[in-house]
């Protein structure tokens, strides 16, 4: 009786009409234009654009910018991975007709419809900070008087949505997977869709999706026959049809299916048996329309692949065989890609807008200066406050160097990492702002007799913690592996509230994911912060990123640099000072005085023992930063023992290191190499 209580409650939810309000604008609020401005102008350009570029792109996804800041407007326009190319190009358009109504005059606004979202604003959205919108489609509810059924539904909810979002992450470049459940034989189909912007990282994508089904679960995605989330960058829904109250809602077939019974034998390779059906619920991937259990699947997929096996090792081994000069190639400095390019080119500023800003460049607003120029504090017009990094016409940085920067920051989005805005390339200036950290480099306060006593323990740690997050991000976390090559105390910019942000990313390279470290002939460095690989042979990877933060670990703690000798009977560094006093257990005995001894002894012999290990000879003894922020978050966690750092003797132009693969007991093994060092910020 329940059961056809049930389907009668379907059938009367299904005719309920969609909640008031669609299409759903969400209008930013905090920012105006004027009419006929040249917001407006750069408005009606990116309109003219986007739909046309969305609906050629084989993704049905695509962004746009015109004009420069405070006029600058960024677009970005997605639509159902299940259009055409003219339903795509209509919705688009619609969107530009509609929002201007609902939002008018606001610089920041996006519109969902069921086959595409609009989002145009005045700054790039990264997803990272994707805010949306939770639409319930249907108000009436499921399942209200029937609570066994109620929590069986539920769970076949939840297990199809992480379904259908894990095959939208991970197996689809466009970030597109539609899904379907089996409730029972007399219930009927669950149909769900999820979608992120092609642009994100599978990483990414997934963790939206999770954003999203954490975030409206409880009010939204349970007991209902039709909600949907809608955010910037991904959304999802599902729905309840079947049994000829109606089909799916996608124009596809699906891609997940979760059966609650056994399905029909699924069409398999002739020369495989069909797997036998299994109790309780299966998860099923579809394929070009051939259904596969996971286990006949995995062999369908294998034996092409073994066939390919010989063509991938002469390929392999082929590539083995390349001179040096053209393995070179596949790591290269920059990004030279079109989107990349278009991105720096959305970015652009004009000189006016960044002199009038900086009261032309006055010396009243200078922030410091270092290798590369010199930066100023700015405000826009709009008030926000900005840094302005002015390179020196004899800059040491070239053109590759500025690119490179340019390609890496502004696609690296971390709250351990310096944010940066804009850039303007004109009337020989080469201005790079970015966002205003109040505090300046840890330097200049670490360093500094009166200032250092605004760092106590608890800011000092925190500082080392961002640090190695703000690594573990670059190494392992975000779309590209990026190792730093410069990390030293005055490029680490410290917030309002004293949090560390990694800043100039001049020197830095991109890594391919599998790729372990690689080669220079031109090492550019700091003195006291390289680690002996670059310093000595050019080799450069993440390890040496974790060489460099061992060192500011032992100077964040001591509140000494690391650049000379505090010993005066004695020719070692500060790593080498450190390193003694742990042998001999009096190492509490450098900690900075400034903190009037108020610290907790086994926190700080957990970061200086973390800090030693990473400056370790051996790069393969170096923890990886991952690995880091879990020694440094956990006093559970055990450290691995501590073999004897390496040590430096330097001169002006010369750095003489003991290489770390060979007997570090032999004093003969001594290589020099001339540097280049760079000075401090």
């Amino acid at each position: 009786m329940a059961r056809h209580l049930l389907l009668v409650m379907v059938a009367v939810a299904q005719l309920v009409p969609r909640a008031t309000g669609y299409p759903w604008p969400e209008c930013g609020g905090n920012k105006t234009f004027k009419g006929n401005s040249k917001y407006q102008a750069n408005l009606n350009h990116v309109a003219a654009m986007l739909p046309n570029k969305a609906s050629a792109s084989a993704k049905l996804f695509a962004t746009a910018a015109a004009g420069v800041a405070p006029d600058r407007v960024w677009a970005m326009g997605l639509c159902r991975g299940d259009s055409d190319a003219a339903s795509c190009f209509a919705c688009l358009t619609q969107g530009f007709q509609d929002l201007p109504n609902d939002c008018s005059y606001d610089k920041e606004a996006t519109i969902y419809y069921d086959a595409c979202i609009l989002h145009y604003s005045d700054a790039r959205v990264l997803s990272a900070a994707d805010t949306g919108l939770s639409a319930d489609t249907y108000a009436q509810p499921f399942l209200v008087n029937i609570t066994s059924d109620q929590a069986r539904f539920n769970r076949i909810v939840a297990d199809l949505m992480n379904a259908t979002a894990e095959y939208a992450a991970y197996n689809s470049t466009r970030r597109f997977a539609t899904g379907e459940a089996d409730l029972d034989q007399e219930f009927p189909k669950v149909y769900s869709l999820a979608q992120c912007t092609p642009d994100q990282t599978p990483a990414q994508c997934r963790e939206c999706l999770a954003g999203i089904i954490a975030s409206t679960l409880a009010d939204f995605f349970e007991n209902d026959l039709a909600p949907r989330a809608l955010w910037v960058n991904c959304n999802y829904r599902y729905e309840v049809g079947g049994l000829g109250v109606g089909g799916a809602f996608y124009n596809v077939p699906a891609m997940v299916r979760l059966a609650s019974s056994p399905p029909a034998a699924p069409a398999v390779h002739p020369e495989i048996e069909p797997p036998p059906p299994t109790a309780g619920g299966e998860l099923k991937v579809l394929t070009g329309g051939r259904k596969y259990s996971v286990s006949g699947l995995v062999l369908v997929v294998m034996l092409p692949t073994l066939a390919g096996l010989n063509l991938v090792a002469c390929l392999c081994f082929r590539r083995l065989q390349r001179p040096a000069a053209q393995a070179k190639q596949q790591y290269p400095m920059h990004s030279g890609k079109a989107e990349d390019i278009e991105m720096v080119d959305s970015m652009q500023i004009d000189v006016s807008t960044l002199r009038a800003a900086t009261v032309d460049f006055a010396e009243s607003n200078k922030l410091g200066e270092g290798g590369f120029g010199t930066v100023y504090k700015g405000v826009l017009p709009n008030g926000d406050e900005i840094a302005v990094k002015r390179l020196s016409q004899n800059s040491t940085q070239g053109v590759e160097e500025l690119k490179n920067e340019l390609a890496l920051v502004a696609k690296l989005k971390h709250k351990n990492l310096v944010r940066l805005l804009g850039v303007c390339l004109e009337q020989q200036e080469r201005l790079l702002v970015y966002e205003l950290v109040p505090n300046r480099s840890l330097d200049l306060i670490l360093f500094d007799a009166e200032q250092r006593e605004l760092l106590d323990w608890g800011r000092r740690h925190k500082i080392i913690n961002g640090i190695a997050r703000g690594l573990q991000y670059l190494h392992e976390d975000s779309e590209l592996k990026v190792v730093h090559r410069d990390l030293k105390a005055s490029n680490i910019l410290l917030d309002a509230e004293m949090r560390p942000k990694i800043s100039d990313f001049g020197l830095a390279r991109i890594f391919e994911r599998d790729q372990t470290q690689a080669v220079t002939n031109r090492v550019i460095g700091t003195h006291g912060y390289m680690a002996p690989e670059y310093a000595m042979r050019g080799n450069y990877s993440v390890k040496s990123d974790a060489f460099s933060f061992g060192v500011m670990v032992v100077e964040i703690v001591t509140g000494r640099k690391n650049n000379h000798s505090y010993d005066s009977q004695k020719n070692g560094d500060l790593v080498t000072t450190v390193w003694e006093h742990w042998e001999a257990g009096t190492v509490t005995e450098l900690v900075d005085p400034c903190m009037g001894g108020s610290f907790p002894v086994g926190d700080v012999l957990r970061c200086i023992q973390v800090g030693l290990l990473c400056v370790q000879g051996d790069p393969v003894a170096r923890p990886i930063m991952s690995s880091v922020v879990m020694m440094l978050g956990s006093d559970t966690v055990s450290l691995q023992a501590l073999s004897k750092p390496v040590f430096f003797t330097r001169n002006a132009a010369a750095c003489t290191t003991k290489d770390p693969i060979e007997d570090m007991s032999n004093t003969s093994n001594v290589t020099t190499r001339k540097i280049t060092s760079r000075p401090e910020a």
